[in-house]
């Protein structure tokens, strides 16, 4: 046991000079048990994200919009998605679409996500991208500083399959009507034998690291996630966080216009997911003292390549992610507005955080906070300090 500890006080020692972690020594740290122990790799990770990224908590004015839950595919994890004609299914129409933007933006929003199901019939005039399109113009015609933060590496794939496009050829069509950034989601994990238990109509490995990279190479801006909690071990989570560094390694080396901004731990919620995965997972919701310690283990691993991060207050519930800034996460989020996909797999946190309850829960740990953009700009108005 001494010289165990005495291992991981020198693997700490050597990230806070600056060492890259490696890989072998990130998953030694996801399988400490100790309490004294993960204490030390949890504030190792605050040094580090005050070092990196210094003391004040920044959140976003956003609102989530899923405009479609109808979806061809059957991810294991998925209580979002429904048939179409199936009770439950919606389809959000442009009107409808403009008018949540339209109370977004009353309520001082700066940002839209825009995420749905993979709908073969949203076309319009025969092609998937022109219906895709024709959202972002609409949207960027009523509210020309709104920033869409929207679609996939799934949704980009999917449309490209439907056109019979290149990638290249969606992202760049995308951007040219006014996308602004792409989520990281549908990330899951990225190992392709995790994938094919719980996501295997999904992309594989590879093309989501394709997509992602091509993004950073047309000059859109992309966040990162990691679905954890669930089948993935270990040394899965490790290997899904070395794929994450290495893409932003290679937007740097490669003096890309965009890179990685952020990264988003999404820890599984079992309450309402399909029954088999529930049953294998046998949780409901989150660890949150798992869920932690990856949280810290992810600052180290990544920070100095990835340097904003972001829990989950959707799936771990605000006190969850208000302890996570204590544990390596510069960010809390955004306000949301509503939430549907983790919320029908039954998350507890709830589908909107309004801005002074945000503060607040920053405030409680005594760190200024600061409103910023979709790319981490700071709005400067909001500032306050404690």
């Amino acid at each position: 046991m001494v010289n165990q500890i005495k291992t991981i006080k020198n693997i700490l020692e050597e990230v806070e000079n600056d060492r890259e972690l490696s890989q072998s020594d990130a998953v030694t740290l996801l399988y400490q048990t100790d309490e004294s122990t993960i204490e030390q790799i949890r504030q190792t990770a605050d040094k580090l994200r005050q070092k990196q990224v210094r003391n004040t908590v920044t959140y976003i004015i956003n609102r989530n919009i899923n405009f479609t839950n109808i979806c061809e595919q059957h991810c294991n994890f998925c209580a979002f998605r429904r048939d179409a004609g199936d009770e439950g299914a919606f389809w959000l129409n442009t009107a409808q679409i403009i008018e949540k933007a339209t109370d977004a933006v009353k309520r001082g929003a700066t940002e839209i996500c825009m995420q749905g199901g993979l709908n073969p019939e949203a076309k319009l005039n025969g092609s998937s991208l022109k219906y895709y399109q024709q959202l972002i113009i609409d949207l960027k015609k009523a509210f020309p500083n709104l920033h869409l933060h929207a679609f996939s590496p799934q949704e980009i794939q999917f449309i490209a399959r439907e056109d019979n496009l290149s990638y290249a050829e969606v992202i760049i069509g995308l951007k040219k009507a006014g996308l602004g950034s792409m989520p990281g989601t549908a990330a899951e994990v990225l190992d392709d034998k995790v994938r094919r238990i719980i996501c295997p109509e999904k992309i594989n490995t590879q093309t989501w690291l394709e997509i992602i990279s091509l993004a950073h190479s047309l000059g859109l801006y992309t966040t990162s996630t990691l679905l954890s909690g669930h089948i993935e071990t270990s040394e899965q989570q490790i290997q899904h966080l070395t794929h994450l560094r290495n893409l932003q390694k290679t937007a740097i080396e490669n003096n890309y216009p965009a890179r990685i901004t952020e990264f988003i731990i999404l820890p599984f919620v079992g309450k309402d997911a399909p029954l088999a995965l529930r049953n294998r997972v046998k949780r409901d919701q989150p660890s949150l003292k798992d869920t932690l310690l990856l949280t810290a283990v992810s600052r180290i691993f990544l920070g100095k390549w990835i340097p904003n991060h972001q829990p989950s207050w959707v799936k771990l519930g605000l006190k969850g992610a208000t302890e996570a800034l204590r544990w390596g996460c510069n960010d809390i989020g955004g306000t949301l507005m509503e939430e549907h996909i983790t919320t029908m797999a039954g998350a507890m946190g709830g589908t909107c955080m309004e801005v002074e309850t945000l503060q607040q829960a920053i405030a409680s740990l005594n760190r200024p906070y600061q409103q910023r953009s979709t790319l981490y700009d700071s709005i400067q108005l909001s500032i306050k300090s404690y």
